[in-house]
């Protein structure tokens, strides 16, 4: 089952923390990233997919030392729609958050130092879709299967987080 599958079941499961409002305030603020920047909304998700791609990667490296739970308390600490530069520093080294935004640059043709200026935004916005999935009694324990999609638990790589907001928006749109 993709992302964006695991992130309608969480909406759709009292159980789970997910909402239609979660998900709207999550494509609003994409919105809001598009309309800061100029740039149109396809360009700010290609954008979010590489933020994603990193914050993956972060956070799999957070899940190999400190298992399940370490993953899914800087989700629940740090995922939101407003910025936060602490959630891209307890993600990134400042090396890292550099990389981020020339990836992202080369990617979308924005310019580096605009994304990097993002970034606080951009982090919690991955972070947030990915707290769709945590229990809402017991958002520490219970497991994540969004966060699990997410991280690729079976390993077959099939994840993308622009997809899954592309998907977010229309679905909230139509």
């Amino acid at each position: 089952m993709g992302l964006f599958d695991q992130i309608l079941g969480a909406v759709a499961n009292p159980n789970q923390q997910g909402s239609l409002g979660q998900i709207g305030g999550i494509i609003n603020a994409v919105d809001q990233l598009s309309n800061r920047t100029g740039a149109d909304s396809s360009t700010i998700q290609s954008m979010l997919g590489v933020v994603g791609n990193y914050v993956r990667s972060s956070l799999q490296q957070q899940q190999a030392t400190g298992g399940n739970e370490q993953a899914q308390a800087l989700v629940n600490q740090y995922g939101g729609t407003s910025e936060n530069p602490q959630a891209v520093n307890s993600l990134f080294s400042p090396a890292m958050q550099q990389q981020v935004a020339n990836v992202a640059a080369q990617r979308t043709g924005l310019d580096a130092g605009t994304i990097q200026q993002l970034l606080p935004l951009a982090v919690p916005l991955v972070l947030n879709f990915l707290q769709s999935g945590a229990n809402a009694q017991n958002p520490q324990g219970g497991g994540n299967p969004v966060l699990n999609s997410f991280l690729d638990a079976d390993g077959d790589g099939d994840v993308d987080i622009s997809d899954a907001i592309q998907m977010a928006s229309r679905y909230i749109k139509r």
